[in-house]
């Protein structure tokens, strides 16, 4: 349960109180005066038309270049050693048992033992790719281009091999439910940018195994919360209101409803969820026309939707999301999800990830290209990441099992100078084993590319000071990450 205030009762003013109010009324008449003979009081007016407004703008801790984050999820768990960390050894002893060395007692999987197990080497080559010769799997050759934007993390882990708890690490921090997302942290921090599009926005190519605890706002105030968006039809459920209600109509309704919400805030100042609906009352009647506008790429030339692959199959939806989350950004949207949801390769994960990465890499190779040509792709931070890796073992004929002990993700734009792999897995890709990345430290790196200090971004709950990194996050990936 959220921490609440009870026992609030309207009291009378004291003769202090009136006179401090009735103080502050007279030194903003002056203010205005100096501030209109300078010139300035409409910027002033335009600053002050998001105060107290939960979702305002906020400024960075930090000195930092990027403002605006694109998460690519793979749920499911992609295979390290089949798209970014590429393992010789694995081919050498291709259907070999596992040596005795990687077994231990702490090595848990999810449907099978490694007891006699056998190993899988990838069927997809790993080659040097640009000019830093960075090696990526032939799963990703339009992303492949793209090689020097990339900084590739080899040596993530955490504890949980089950997808729903490493889903929630992964999301969260946490592998319990309640907690908030990384978006909502991110936009808790920083605000928005945009006053008429929600700051979170998600959006999935398939069904997402968590439902929205993946993008809840957990404890943090409701308005913290990730909106998802339809990439077909109306882009939000019940946004456009009844036929019969026209503009002006809705608009003297909603402002009446705003006076009585101002008039009850009045006495309540410490409210948080009073003063976010009455933001979101005037966001959703912002949206109304900001979303049809947003989700609308007639308007995008031929060339746009070729580079994403929104015009063709198996590329158009996952095209399409790219494409939005490019034209969120731009409009001022602090942080964008792009699920694809199917990378759960057990029964045959070659053929599993050779259909995924169909639908992706064109995408996202389009995206990178897009933000960089824009001039948005330093101001945004691209991850991409799964809920954990894969065994380099065979499950059944030919797929993998879950693996948590050792896997990659990789980011870019934001300032990060790519063409470079940190950390490493053991020779099999089973472990990290060198710089090793927990869940904590990309939160943590996350939050310092956008100029948040891990340590100092916490909520009041229940008692205590909670944050994204719980206790964790020392390891801190962005001084290796960005330009020097």
């Amino acid at each position: 349960m959220k921490s609440t205030c009870c026992n609030r009762h309207e009291v009378p003013l004291s003769r202090r109180e009136l006179l401090a109010k009735a103080g502050l009324g007279l030194g903003a008449m002056a203010l205005g005066t100096l501030l209109d003979r300078n010139g300035l009081l409409a910027a002033e007016v335009a600053a002050s038309s998001r105060r107290g407004d939960p979702l305002a703008p906020r400024p960075p801790q930090l000195a930092a270049q990027g403002k605006a984050v694109i998460s690519l999820f793979m749920q499911g768990g992609p295979s390290q050693v089949d798209t970014f960390d590429p393992k010789p050894l694995l081919h050498r002893f291709d259907g070999h048992p596992l040596p005795e060395s990687f077994k231990s007692d702490d090595l848990k999987l999810q449907f099978m033992s490694a007891a006699g197990a056998t190993l899988m080497a990838s069927p997809y080559p790993f080659r040097p790719r640009g000019q830093s010769g960075l090696e990526i799997s032939d799963l990703f050759p339009r992303l492949a281009e793209h090689a020097d934007e990339l900084a590739v993390v080899r040596s993530c882990y955490h504890e949980s091999f089950i997808h729903g708890p490493a889903l929630s690490l992964m999301h969260t921090g946490s592998t319990l439910l309640g907690h908030p997302s990384v978006g909502s942290w991110v936009v808790y921090g920083l605000g928005c940018e945009s006053d008429n599009l929600p700051a979170f926005m998600v959006m999935a190519d398939g069904a997402l195994r968590g439902s929205n605890s993946t993008f809840s706002s957990g404890f943090l105030p409701a308005v913290y919360q990730g909106t998802m968006i339809r990439t077909e039809g109306a882009p939000i459920q019940n946004l456009a209101p009844p036929p019969q209600v026209t503009a002006e109509e809705q608009r003297a309704l909603l402002d009446q409803v705003g006076a009585w919400n101002r008039a009850h805030l009045q006495a309540r100042q410490d409210d948080s969820n009073l003063a976010a609906r009455i933001a979101n009352y005037e966001l959703a009647f912002r949206m109304q026309s900001a979303a049809p506008d947003l989700i609308d790429l007639s308007g995008e030339p031929t060339e746009t939707l070729e580079l994403y692959g929104a015009d063709r199959e198996p590329t158009a939806q996952f095209g399409r999301m790219c494409l939005l989350a490019r034209r969120m950004v731009e409009r001022g949207v602090r942080f964008v999800e792009l699920y694809c949801t199917d990378w759960d390769g057990h029964s045959d994960c070659p053929a599993n990830h050779q259909d995924n990465a169909a639908k992706v890499d064109r995408p996202i190779a389009g995206l990178i290209a897009d933000l960089r040509r824009r001039g948005l792709l330093e101001s945004t931070v691209l991850v991409w990441a799964g809920e954990f890796g894969r065994t380099p073992i065979m499950q059944g004929n030919k797929g993998r099992d879950h693996n948590p002990y050792g896997f990659s993700c990789w980011l870019a734009g934001g300032g990060i100078q790519g063409g470079k792999s940190i950390g490493s897995t053991d020779d099999l890709g089973f472990r990290a084993v060198a710089d090793k990345v927990h869940v904590h430290d990309l939160h943590a790196t996350i939050l310092s590319l956008l100029g948040i200090d891990h340590e100092k971004l916490t909520y009041l709950f229940e008692g205590r000071r909670r944050r994204l990194t719980d206790i964790g996050g020392e390891n801190n990936l962005a001084p290796r990450l960005t330009r020097a």
